[in-house]
């Protein structure tokens, strides 16, 4: 069995196939894990949830802030943006059995024997494995309460709360932990985050640094596989991470992992998402410590 994660796929479906066709994926026994951001801005983000969905079995998926912000507008249509390209999911007769599946993903995957981790935007220097564990299981079970879902969706929007304490209750809570987990890039040490800054590693704001750079990040001896920050082009300079989002929708690469061997397989995408011919392959090797090449 082989274990591969993928970057951000934002619909587009035709580099991901290039990617499953070239490792010679097999469903039956191999077994997909997803970063997050599975639609939106591509050109088949409902293709992509069908295709999805009719291998559930075989895949392993953490929610990104698109997936959220697509089950917000599956409750309330007035949250979709002009820019989104999500309409088509929320008008298709499949429409509640895709995102009824989609919202019992996960936050946060843990694969024990491994020791890696699986999150759309990262986990913050102040928690442990384990407490980042117990936080995204609060917003799981609410994502999974009809009671209690569509609050949580209408209040997750928000920078504010911009740093964790335990004292929170409510949607600020259930807020914060969510953007930690999902739209997390520049943060202080003690985890107070700033949610403006979107490029590279070079743009943090004064105080700050990417959330992987602080070197007592309590969560350091575990491996972590992420997505949602394109600008990083794959490439983050620091022990134990690995990078996955090299920006496929933008007209960059879909980047698929080999969790176990640490080889890399990248499809160069057009402007639309789809592959361009000739599809470039990178094969390359990740170091134990998950440090790009």
């Amino acid at each position: 069995m082989a274990v591969y994660a993928v970057g951000d796929l934002q619909g587009c479906l035709q580099p991901l196939k290039c990617l499953l066709e070239r490792v010679r994926f097999n469903p039956a026994v191999d077994r997909l894990w997803l970063v997050g951001d599975l639609v939106n801005r591509g050109p088949e983000s409902l293709e992509t949830l069908r295709y999805l969905y009719a291998m559930r079995d075989s895949l392993v998926c953490v929610l990104g802030n698109h997936d959220l912000h697509l089950l917000a507008a599956w409750h309330n249509v007035e949250r979709l943006k002009k820019s989104d390209t999500l309409r088509e999911i929320l008008e298709a007769p499949d429409a509640d059995q895709l995102l009824d599946w989609l919202r019992r993903q996960k936050l946060l995957h843990y694969d024990e024997q491994r020791g890696v981790a699986l999150v759309h935007a990262g986990i913050p220097p102040q928690w442990t494995l384990g407490k980042a564990l117990e936080l995204a299981a609060e917003v799981e079970q609410v994502l999974r309460d009809d009671t209690r879902l569509k609050l949580y969706l209408d209040g997750m929007y928000g920078n504010e709360p911009n740093k964790w304490s335990k004292d929170l209750s409510g949607v600020d809570r259930l807020r914060v932990i969510t953007n930690y987990f999902t739209r997390m890039r520049f943060c202080t040490a003690a985890g107070k985050l700033d949610l403006k800054s979107k490029e590279g590693l070079d743009t943090a704001p004064k105080g700050y640094k990417p959330w992987f750079a602080h070197k007592d990040r309590r969560s350091r001896h575990v491996q972590i596989i992420f997505g949602h920050w394109a600008a990083l082009e794959g490439q983050a300079d620091a022990p134990g991470v690995v990078a996955l989002d090299t920006g496929c929708v933008w007209g960059g690469a879909m980047t698929l992992y080999n969790v176990d061997s640490g080889e890399m397989h990248r499809c160069d995408c057009a402007d639309d998402g789809t592959p361009r011919p000739p599809v470039s392959q990178l094969n390359s090797t990740i170091s134990p410590e998950g440090t790009s090449p």
